[in-house]
């Protein structure tokens, strides 16, 4: 999974100039204590689309995260996206489902 946040966060395509382009210290101990499918039936009974690439390292998150919310729900796979394309790949960003979605939901 580095790698691929690495392939956004440590090259040109995703760095900034003051940032570390790793994890801090803190950062990998603050979300292995925050286990965001407990709170997964605070979200449920909303609108929930879930997008995922699926090449993405992490997709079965996602799928997690589908299977364990109530409906209404929806899992977009985007073939040939890893996670970090779905943050600027305008080619593989489903922009349709989007407007769709928030057409419908809000």
């Amino acid at each position: 999974m580095a790698r691929e946040f690495f392939s956004f966060y440590g090259l040109a395509r995703g760095h900034h100039p003051r940032a570390r382009g790793g994890f801090t210290t803190t950062s990998q101990l603050a979300m292995m204590q925050f286990k965001s499918l407990d709170y997964i039936k605070e979200i449920s009974l909303r609108p929930i689309l879930i997008i995922a690439g699926a090449e993405a390292e992490t997709l079965p998150i996602s799928q997690a995260v589908y299977e364990a919310a109530a409906e209404p729900k929806e899992l977009v796979v985007v073939p040939g996206a890893n996670h970090v394309d779905l943050y600027d790949d305008l080619t593989k960003i489903p922009f349709a489902k989007l407007a769709d979605f928030f057409a419908a939901a809000l």
